[in-house]
């Protein structure tokens, strides 16, 4: 279902300072003031939305930080569906049905291994999700530059060929000829 305002959160705090970039579910990103202002301050694309958020509560959890909380204030973005899509030859993606769906691609996957998005399909976008690839974002090495420049924490990037899903260690799907 579609999150809509009023926009009000409960934040968990794991360690000392709450993180630019928080994935609130498979479509809503809470990302920081400072996210948003250098996001478009270098006119990056693929986040839609830039609605403030309203932070009801923090809890701490694990060891009690002795200094206090400093909460940033926070917006709730969207990640475009983007029109790059997973190579239903190259990729390294089991799935338990094949796709019927051309457009968006999904299958029942059962693992990941690495994927490559089809060459000629994407258009452009700094942050996507790619189709046949649900629930998953994707971002440009121009994208990585720029987390990197502003130290924007509480993200972890991998590049799309490492990135491992297999939770019935399943193993890579072989190479379709």
């Amino acid at each position: 279902m579609k999150w809509l305002p009023p926009y009000r959160v409960e934040l968990e705090l794991h360690g000392e300072d709450l993180g630019d970039f928080i994935k609130n579910s498979a479509y809503d990103l809470l990302i920081s003031e400072r996210f948003a202002e250098a996001f478009r301050a270098e006119g990056l694309t693929g986040l839609e939305g830039f609605h403030p958020v309203e932070v009801v509560r923090v809890r701490r959890r694990g060891k009690r930080a002795l200094k206090p909380i400093t909460v940033p204030r926070y917006y709730v973005v969207s990640s475009r569906f983007g029109r790059a899509a997973v190579d239903l030859v190259l990729n390294r993606v089991r799935t338990h049905r094949t796709p019927t769906c051309p457009e968006c691609r999904s299958g029942g996957i059962s693992a990941i291994n690495g994927f490559v998005l089809e060459p000629e399909t994407w258009s452009g976008e700094d942050i996507f999700r790619p189709r046949g690839m649900p629930g998953e974002i994707v971002v440009t090495e121009r994208f990585k530059s720029f987390v990197e420049r502003h130290a924007l924490t509480n993200m972890v990037l991998t590049p799309t060929e490492q990135f491992v899903w297999d939770p019935g260690k399943l193993g890579p799907a072989p190479l379709s000829t």
